[in-house]
């Protein structure tokens, strides 16, 4: 099996590539340096010199709050190079697989979205990403849309990462009231690899059950046995510039495991690569 991944120097991109190639696969890494998504005939001059027998899409603009200040330069990046790829995936009938992103849902449901509802994204990112999956949806006929949340990984900022550098502050404050299914890169890859083998359509690749950011964080000092003082706080006390789903759980049909049992993994894996250094 060949696969392309686009994104190959991001946060999932560096776990993705290893496990496809511990399963066998031929992995055709791209970045912006030499597959810059939004030069459509680069596009197609690549994907039709290799040739894969995949394409994983994982590069995209993801800076959530910085979107709203680029708008254009978020289109251009998840509408217009997602379109590229899709275009010549269709054509050349090959099946694209496209990150997408909680932010495709308003959150003002209270029971876990499924690939069926209705999207409705308050934020220029999660328009943008609706954009994208609309594109796989208009010119391919073999996709997977694998929407995931609350993302983090080894090979990137992230939200646990934040939180353990954060430990020794006098008080730590962590948001409450938005509540969501936090995901290991690795969990998403491993999700990934079982979507390869299942129908094509639209699927929800996330940690299953559901904490807040709050929750998250408690979880966290709480396997590293770090003793903070933490305290819960409302969205009204830390404004972001783009709106948070209050709500965004979804169902992910059993393709990830529970979320502390994933988080417990990156702890260990974490803590064993510090002490080898």
């Amino acid at each position: 099996m060949k696969v392309l991944l686009t994104g190959a120097n991001g946060m999932l991109g560096q776990d993705l590539s290893p496990i496809l190639e511990d399963i066998g696969a031929f992995v055709i890494e791209t970045d912006t340096e030499n597959m810059d998504i939004t030069n459509g005939d680069l596009v197609k001059e690549v994907i039709s010199k290799t040739h894969p027998d995949f394409v994983i899409h994982c590069a995209a603009y993801t800076n959530v709050d910085k979107a709203e200040e680029e708008p254009e330069k978020a289109e251009l990046i998840n509408v217009k190079g997602t379109e590229n790829l899709a275009k010549v995936c269709g054509e050349l009938d090959i099946p694209l697989v496209y990150i997408s992103t909680d932010y495709v849902f308003d959150g003002t449901k209270t029971s876990p979205y499924t690939p069926e509802d209705t999207p409705n994204p308050q934020t220029v990112y999660g328009k943008t990403k609706l954009g994208g999956e609309e594109a796989v949806k208009k010119y391919c006929k073999k996709y997977y849309i694998a929407r995931t949340s609350w993302l983090y990984g080894h090979y990137g900022k992230n939200f646990v990462e934040t939180m353990i550098s954060l430990a020794s502050k006098d008080e730590i404050k962590v948001v409450d009231d938005q509540i969501g299914c936090p995901t290991w890169t690795v969990e998403l890859a491993n999700g990934l690899l079982k979507l390869l083998s299942m129908p094509y359509g639209t699927y929800h690749v996330c940690g299953s059950g559901q904490t807040s950011w709050y929750g998250f964080a408690k979880e966290i000092f709480s396997q590293m046995k770090l003793s903070v003082n933490l305290h819960p706080c409302t969205t009204e006390e830390y404004p972001r510039p783009a709106k948070r789903p209050k709500y965004s759980v979804m169902d992910n049909g059993k393709l990830c495991r529970n979320w502390e049992a994933a988080l417990h993994d990156y702890i260990a894996l974490r803590n064993f690569e510090e002490a080898e250094v």
